[in-house]
């Protein structure tokens, strides 16, 4: 069952680094947040994951479609957390 927590969790870590992905201009910086993405999603609720990536394998873990995931990350986990409160 995927948690009020859990969306929060993932809704906030995801628009921290979105936020500073978005504007870098730093290869390494971007890089880095690519992978403190992909360690958060292996350990994250297995549930949150398959739902936001529509069951996709390679969601948040392909360099090229990064951006775009992640921003869609965000916006369907911020919809969601509207609906909580």
């Amino acid at each position: 069952m995927i948690t009020k927590s859990n969306i929060e969790t993932a809704y906030c870590f995801f628009h921290q680094k979105l936020q500073v992905y978005a504007y870098s201009t730093l290869e390494w910086q971007r890089d880095d947040i690519e992978l403190a993405i992909a360690d958060y999603v292996s350990q994250m609720d297995k549930e949150l994951y398959s739902w936001l990536a529509a069951d996709r394998a390679d969601f948040l873990l392909n360099h090229d479609l990064f951006q775009q995931d992640l921003e869609h990350a965000v916006e369907v986990l911020e919809a969601e957390v509207i609906n909580k409160i």
